[in-house]
């Protein structure tokens, strides 16, 4: 099966994100697993590093209409773990400090969406499947059945639209119908793209995707409601026939408390020694004192309201009387930042935040803790917590999204579990939780070794969810 994988980010090229995470891992597997895949990227020239910018191969140039406009278009090629990865080059739209975020995205993304097309016949490869991300390139589905609908080749290519977070939609003045895709009105309807008045690329791709996918089952079923459909939740509703939740793994080869070379010492499910290594040498770091008697619960994470942040900042007063060290690691809201600052004067001995984006204290961070605290508002998959769950480290998790599928809340009767979590998100309610971990933790019981082991063991690779994509790409071809 020929798949082309369309995403405006990837790991290790350039990311901010879980798509950037995805777009780095799944691939890989498809591959493993038997697939053709190709992947196709914007050429984010800045922020790609050196190493690969130096195995890039020109394939092709031409040019792309971007309504009026005649804009250049390079293709660069490189090979990577076997997978073919194409860049998308545009000094105009892509030579910039960061991924997103400029007055002209609709602009930038409705070339990248152009361009994609458009380059199939160039590099000669036709795919079966064409896999589309988030708004940027949603409107992808759309563009295939209407501005280019004429092209023979093209009329046998099915759609997949993943939803990573439906928080960014892409929602322009109808005026980009003729302004970027030099198309009419035929697509600009209730049940395509027209969005009170406005053009809504993630909507148009919901309708015209052959198959839209979001990034846990849980996730799947909340965006199809009030709370979190955000003003979608009625199309999600309509389209929950092609609607489908594939949770997010994590790259096993890369985060392994076996072979991990960030970490102070290596460990696995049957041989835990390690784990008080790092936590020892993860005190020392930090600057926490070193006691191994201690609950250490840390939080790796960008620093919002989404997050949770709020209900730690509320209750942090509180926490701090009981005996535990916390460690944050992050950047994000300035009222935030601030908050944390602040604890770090108040209380030295028990409590850290460091405002940074350190990848490798990331990974020290979910080795050498015992808890790992994500109270997110909402979640549509979370990889945090498998992270910390591959290292033993129990999550304490607000049931959301991939959150709520994939931590198994502690039994106090079975002893069964892989970590702790709450249903009301607030305040309260999360300090009560955080109370019922460390009451496990100082009891001292077999307990706590044994959610530490299961919580290891557990299988969140990409292997199974591969399997799940790929199952779903062959009952879309067969229609």
């Amino acid at each position: 099966m020929k798949i082309l994988f369309a995403a405006a980010e990837c790991a290790p090229f350039f990311k901010t994100g879980g798509l950037g995470d995805v777009a780095g891992a799944l691939p890989k597997e498809l591959k493993r697993q038997g697939a053709d895949i190709r992947v196709v990227l914007p050429y984010h020239i800045q922020q790609m590093p050196e190493v690969y910018k130096e195995q890039l191969e020109d394939v092709a140039q031409f040019e792309v209409k971007v309504g009026w406009r005649k804009q250049f278009c390079g293709i660069k090629k490189l090979v990577k773990d076997a997978v073919t990865y194409y860049f998308i080059d545009n000094l105009y739209y892509f030579d910039r400090p960061g991924l997103y975020g400029f007055d002209d995205d609709g602009e930038r993304f409705a070339f990248f969406s152009q361009a994609i097309i458009e380059m199939l016949e160039r590099i000669d490869f036709i795919p079966d499947v064409l896999h589309v991300n988030d708004y940027h390139t949603a409107i992808i589905p759309v563009l295939l059945k209407d501005k280019y609908q004429w092209i023979q080749a093209y009329q046998s290519i099915k759609t997949v639209l993943t939803i990573h977070n439906l928080q960014f939609q892409g929602i322009y003045d109808q005026i980009v119908l003729s302004d970027l895709f030099d198309i009419g009105y035929n697509a600009f309807h209730e049940h395509g793209l027209e969005y009170y008045g406005n053009v809504n690329f993630l909507k148009g791709g919901i309708f015209y995707a052959d198959l839209v996918t979001t990034v846990s089952p849980t996730y799947a079923q909340e965006i199809q409601t009030p709370a979190f459909g955000l003003g979608l939740e009625g199309v999600l509703r309509e389209n929950s026939w092609k609607l489908k939740g594939i949770l997010n793994g994590i790259d096993y080869d890369m985060l392994n408390p076996e072979t991990d070379e960030w970490i102070a010492a290596h460990f696995s499910v049957d041989h835990l020694e390690g784990k008080k290594a790092n936590k020892k040498a993860l005190q020392e770091r930090v600057g926490l004192p070193v006691r191994e008697d201690v609950p250490l619960m840390a939080m790796v994470s960008r620093l919002t309201e989404q997050k949770g942040c709020h209900l730690l900042e509320e209750k942090m007063n509180e926490l701090m009387q009981r005996d535990i060290q916390v460690l944050i690691l992050g950047t994000g809201e300035a009222q935030f930042e601030h908050s944390f600052n602040f604890f770090n004067s108040v209380y030295p001995e028990k409590f850290k935040a460091i405002i940074d984006f350190d990848i490798e204290l990331a990974q020290q961070i979910y080795a050498g803790s015992d808890l790992y605290i994500m109270p997110s508002a909402f979640e549509p998959c979370g990889l945090s917590q498998l992270n910390s769950l591959r290292y033993g480290t129990l999550p304490i998790v607000h049931e959301t999204g991939g959150l709520k599928d994939t931590v198994q809340p502690y039994n106090e009767f079975t002893g069964e579990g892989t970590g702790f979590s709450f249903y009301d998100f607030n305040g309260q309610v999360m300090l009560e939780t955080i109370d019922r971990a460390l009451s496990v933790y100082y009891d001292q019981s077999k307990d706590w070794t044994t959610l530490v082991k299961t919580a290891m063991r557990q299988d969140f690779s990409w292997e199974k969810s591969t399997r799940e994509y790929l199952d779903s790409y062959e009952q879309i071809t067969e229609q």
